[in-house]
């Protein structure tokens, strides 16, 4: 490359245009230069101009340094010969002219660089206008692309608890189409436009195909119109893994329809580019010299490195981003990133698995029947809102259908669906299956060196050596991929999606011998914390494995025999997580957050070990074996999750393993989002308004932690302890929390601590702790609004049976506060034995005359109080 002499000489042009640009400006009357900024501002070019409040009081000097920085240099000079015409200073129009013939030569950069940009859109329509159906044929991206629901985010869960404390309206998910896509860059309330923007979401989600289609929609001048020229698709698994040195300049190239391409003009104009950086998360957790940012977009380096520029903004810091990533690595990703705008993809909703089945198949009679199949199955057709998994659903459904079978098993996670596609491959291999089976063997290794190694790129000469090249399971689970080399054609292979490779790896532990050396399992779960987000789904899929039914399921397929150590040192592996030192964090923080800045690497730790604890859960909600999760959850008697905004996928997990936990346990959500996104919903016709306006009934609201509270009143659930601390909980959340307070068989002690209720939610809380068969006996209670709580207090003292335990800290209690309680505490009904007053409560001397007074006439009753920085004491008579 010859980058460095390019930019000298891109340096000398610029000092040129900028010299002959302001001698031309300096010609100009008072008048002239008026009507010249005039002129400017009504002559866009592309479809843009420089705002006029840019314009209208500079001088020659400022109005150079403006041209050159909106249009670049040489283009600069062909807008001002352009403009000095229309007003009227034709003069200095033509001396400008020879000038820039004589010392720039003659430039048509504008019109060039205009006529490209037609010609590199064409070529994305081109490129991307059809799109390889997993292992099969290719389709139009129009016709197979169904739409997805997005959910808008970017708020930090903390900045919940801002606001009021009356129910929350959460941004509803919108589905993928060209106005919401539109909106991703849209600017705030202050009209400042985020330049990068995060879709993350699982995997399998979808992300990747809607990156494309949004390529797709820009190339046909659908989507941000007037503020893209050229956008760029960068995978970030193929330049991580590619071999050599190449620039962002080379990169460009190799995505344009020849090598004449003007670069350095394109480049010219960062404000003007989108980049499009699909798979993100596959970038390294932890920062390393190879990974310093590359700062020019000519510098031949390291895919990373580019990467890494691009990211941070230190590379073309006007460009526009879009980045796709898992959520596992989402947090650890936005701290690497300049205030990133975030969307959750959500998968299909309802109405689109339905599209999705008709499109999937070409019979409207067979796609109806496999539809109304699977939508009778609960289970399974929640499990479709993911697009890879319902495209699995509808491959098996459709050889089933075929060979006139249905679809006998239920599937509740997405393990069994990805083992269920295994099954029917080996079923209609028939006389062939014993050799499939051995591919498939073969394969599954060669999916656990990859994943261990970063690698989702294989060349022939891989396939070649474990005698993959041809085979069936090449077919069926490798996507054929032909990148053009220096000299020839370079052929790679991957698999039909990561999420299968990551599967299959998993798989490859159970398909050990039983004489293989032991260890492969521990140094996988063992993994350091810069491997472990890699690691997580096939983690996740190990565990989905080693239920009885899936053991069962493997040995018959593969006729093999499962060996029992790799069950025995997964559960293991869980236990050990009790320990200290490896204990998901979480801790409730006291007393006031200390003005001090930590560490960047520390930061990330906390991330990563904050996001560590959910996807323990998730792990153990994969196998979805009641005995093997109970005796996991034996020794981690306190689960934690902090700083979590729940989706319903991740209540579904909480809630199971809450159902499954062993007596005695303890949940504490600390900083916890408990609002979900909704689906947008289309705007009623008229008539259905007024049909709907007749009906006065109107159900109560779901909330999200609804699944949770349901799990809580199972019989064998034996949650003990359930802690809510720095938590909005809208009126919803709290009537069905007050449900469970009702029913709950083990709950035994309640924690709402500076946590956000409306005076509506206390009263639905109170309802369900006066509840006769409430089983709850301590209460700990500081809540901001503790002066509205008081008479919903005294109610719950007066009526609840079992309750002994009364804890309140963190307020000043009036003496009508303290009236109330005494009161309450007078009651003959009232059961408790414990009043503790903690954590800076200040009580008055008539206060604690009050107190004194009931503890004189009951004797049973201990009142404990303390001062900031004292231990309780119990008060004297």
């Amino acid at each position: 490359m010859a980058g460095a002499g390019a930019s000298c000489s891109s340096l000398d042009t610029d000092a040129l245009a900028r010299e002959l640009l302001l001698v031309s400006l300096e010609d100009l009357s008072q008048e002239q230069l008026k009507r010249f900024r005039h002129k400017l501002r009504d002559a866009p070019l592309d479809g843009r101009s420089i705002p006029w409040g840019r314009l209208e009081n500079s001088d020659p000097v400022d109005l150079v340094d403006k041209l050159i920085q909106f249009y670049g240099s040489e283009p600069a000079v062909d807008v001002t010969r352009k403009i000095l015409k229309k007003a009227d200073a034709r003069d200095v129009a033509m001396r400008l002219k020879a000038q820039q013939l004589q010392r720039l030569g003659s430039s048509s950069a504008v019109v060039s660089l205009s006529e490209y940009k037609k010609k590199y859109r064409e070529h994305v329509l081109l490129q991307h206008a059809k799109v390889k159906e997993r292992n099969a044929r290719s389709v139009k991206i129009n016709k197979r692309f169904t739409k997805l629901l997005i959910a808008p985010g970017g708020s930090a869960v903390e900045d919940e608890l801002l606001g009021p404390s009356e129910e929350p309206q959460p941004e509803r998910a919108r589905r993928s189409d060209t106005h919401t896509f539109n909106k991703l860059f849209r600017g705030d309330d202050q009209g400042l436009r985020p330049l990068t923007v995060v879709l993350q979401g699982p995997a399998g989600i979808g992300k990747t195909m809607a990156a494309k289609k949004i390529l797709y929609d820009w190339a046909a001048g659908k989507l941000y119109h007037g503020q893209v020229d050229f956008a760029f698709f960068m995978p970030c698994g193929e330049l991580l893994e590619r071999p050599g040195t190449r620039s962002l300049a080379d990169l460009i190239l190799d995505q344009c329809p020849d090598r004449k391409a003007p670069v350095r003009q394109i480049l010219a104009h960062p404000q003007r580019l989108l980049f499009i950086l699909d798979g993100a998360d596959e970038l390294p957790a932890v920062a390393a010299p190879e990974a310093a940012p590359c700062k020019d977009p000519f510098e031949a380096t390291s895919g990373l490195r580019v990467l890494s520029g691009l990211l941070s903004q230190e590379l073309l810091p006007l460009a526009r981003l879009l980045v796709t990533t898992r959520n596992v690595a989402a947090g650890r990703l936005q701290g690497k990133l300049c205030s990133p705008q975030c969307a959750e993809v959500c998968g299909f909703s309802d109405k689109d698995k339905k599209k999705y089945f008709f499109k999937f198949f070409r019979d409207e009679r067979k796609a109806e029947r496999a539809y109304r199949f699977v939508k009778e199955n609960e289970t399974l057709f929640a499990l479709c809102f993911v697009p890879f998994v319902c495209w699995i659903v509808c491959t098996v459904l459709q050889q089933q259908l075929e060979l006139g079978q249905d679809l006998s098993r239920t599937s509740k996670t997405t393990t069994s669906v990805y083992l269920l596609f295994i099954a029917s491959v080996l079923k209609s291999a028939g006389t062939n299956g014993p050799r499939v089976q051995g591919e498939l063997r073969t394969l599954c290794r060669l999916a656990r060196e990859g994943i261990l190694k970063h690698q989702a790129q294989f060349s022939e000469n891989d396939l070649e050596q474990l005698k993959l090249q041809g085979s069936q399971v090449q077919t069926l689970f490798l996507n054929k991929k032909e990148l053009l080399g220096v000299l020839e054609k370079e052929v790679t292979y991957q698999f039909i999606d990561q999420s299968f490779q990551e599967f299959l790896a998993a798989l490859s532990y159970l398909l050990e011998a039983q004489g293989t050396p032991t260890g492969g399992v521990q140094m996988l779960l063992n993994s350091d914390s810069e491997l472990r987000d890699h690691l997580a789904l096939t983690t996740r899929f190990l565990f989905g494995l080693l239920s009885a039914e899936r053991i069962r399921d493997i040995e018959r397929h593969f006729g093999c025999v499962v060996p029992e150590r790799v069950k025995q040192d997964t559960l293991r592996w869980v236990q050990e997580q009790g320990h200290p030192k490896v204990a998901p964090v979480g801790a409730e923080k006291n007393g006031e957050l200390e003005d001090t800045e930590e560490p960047e690497e520390e930061e990330e730790e906390e991330e990563e070990e904050l996001n560590f604890g959910l996807e323990l859960l998730y792990c153990l909600y994969e196998t979805q074996e009641d005995a093997f999760v109970r005796q996991a959850l034996s020794s981690l008697p306190e689960m934690v999750l902090e700083r979590v905004r729940f989706t319903q996928m991740d209540l579904e997990v909480l809630s199971y393993c809450v159902q499954c936990c062993p007596a005695g346990q303890s949940l504490k959500l600390v900083n916890c989002g408990l609002v979900g996104a909704k689906e947008k919903k289309k705007k009623k016709s008229l008539v259905k308004r007024l049909k709907g306006s007749q009906n006065t009934t109107k159900q109560p609201p779901v909330s999200l932690l609804r699944p949770l509270c349901e799990a809580m009143t199972s019989q064998q659930c034996g949650l003990r302890i359930l802690i809510l601390s720095h938590c909005k909980l809208p009126e919803s959340v709290c009537r069905d929390l007050s449900e469970a307070l009702k029913l709950a068989p083990a709950l035994r002690e309640l924690g709402l601590l500076q946590s956000r209720v409306t005076e509506t939610g206390l009263r639905l809380l109170s309802e369900g702790l006066a509840w006769p068969k409430c089983q709850v006996q301590t209460l700990r209670i500081q809540l901001p609004n503790l002066q509205e709580a008081i008479q919903y207090l005294v109610i719950v003292l007066q009526k609840n049976p079992v309750l002994t335990t009364l804890e309140l800290s963190g307020y000043e209690l009036l003496l009508y506060m303290v009236e109330c309680l005494c009161s309450a505490l007078k009651y003959p009904a009232c059961c408790l034995k414990t009043l503790s007053l903690t954590t800076s409560v200040e009580l008055s001397d008539s206060s604690k005359r009050e107190l004194q007074t009931v503890k004189a006439s009951k004797p049973d009753l201990t009142i404990l109080y303390s001062k900031l920085g004292t231990q309780p004491q119990p008060l004297k008579e």
